[in-house]
């Protein structure tokens, strides 16, 4: 408007605008959920924001922590395979569920039955997740890289992929142990043609007993996210590196059927936005 309003007008205007603004901001001030913080936002984009900080799950069968309890995290996550029949994951988001690790494929010729659906409906509700591969001792690295990256997609907005090396004396079909050396060559051929592939660093999920059997200490430069269920991971893996921690495999989520395991964000809020800005797609 070029010329200059009446002061009766202006004032009469200078209030509205105030009004809204204070009720904006009681808005904003009632946000604690990344559910609330992304309304309007596309449906299809994962947020950045933590759903809820330092959420205190229940467990049905909990470990007495002396020290270092998860809750003390700011961010906590899950993650889920074909076992998790159904998830609310609004509902899982809004209870304090800020990512999720989302089990994708197994060897060279299995793609969890639910994968697609997990990978679907958790980016729908917002929650940031990665496709993890379950390593099958029995083929070859190169054919189980080729088809993890054949069956999960390069999509603006995924966190890095993961590799998950543990033992798996249960398997119908391969209980092969390699020796150590076998194993961790293994584990970077594999490594090395999922980054070119997705030009992300993976991530690599192990447990104590295959941590230690493979001396997993000498492997260096990969983000570790690292099961320990009774005890701090400073506590079973010594000095070594964790950016997550998977902190119990009976932990209820709401929004989530029967046992849910649960994992923290090893570091603040603030630290978890800066790990989201500089590793998702």
């Amino acid at each position: 408007m070029g010329r200059r309003l009446r002061h009766d007008t202006a004032k009469a205007m200078t209030g509205r605008l105030r009004a809204a603004a204070l009720a904006l901001l009681a808005v904003l001030g009632g946000c604690s959920t990344a559910s609330d913080l992304s309304a309007g936002l596309s449906s299809s984009a994962p947020t950045a924001h933590v759903a809820t900080a330092h959420p205190r799950f229940g467990d049905t069968d909990p470990h007495k922590w002396e020290s270092g309890a998860p809750w003390t995290y700011a961010v906590h996550g899950t993650d889920v395979s074909k076992y998790q029949r159904s998830v609310d994951w609004d509902r899982a988001r809004q209870s304090g569920v800020s990512f999720a690790f989302i089990k994708a494929t197994e060897g060279g010729d299995r793609v969890d039955d639910l994968f697609a659906q997990h990978w679907r409906n958790a980016r729908a509700s917002g929650v940031p997740r990665a496709a993890y591969h379950f390593y099958y001792f029995c083929r070859p690295a190169h054919e189980q890289a080729a088809w993890f990256i054949r069956n999960v997609p390069r999509e603006k907005g995924a966190l890095p992929p993961v590799l998950d090396m543990e033992w798996n004396p249960l398997s119908p079909t391969c209980k092969l142990r390699p020796a150590p050396s076998t194993v961790r060559a293994e584990m970077k051929v594999f490594l090395d043609i999922v980054e070119k592939h997705y030009g992300q660093k993976p991530i690599i999920y192990t447990s104590i007993d295959f941590f230690d059997d493979n001396s997993l200490s000498t492997f260096r430069g990969y983000p570790y996210w690292l099961r320990s269920v009774a005890g701090h991971p400073t506590t079973r893996y010594g000095s070594h590196p964790f950016t997550f921690w998977q902190y119990t495999g009976t932990g209820v989520i709401p929004g989530i059927d029967g046992n849910s395991d649960i994992n923290v964000f090893n570091g603040s809020a603030g630290e978890w936005r800066k790990w989201l800005a500089a590793n998702m797609r």
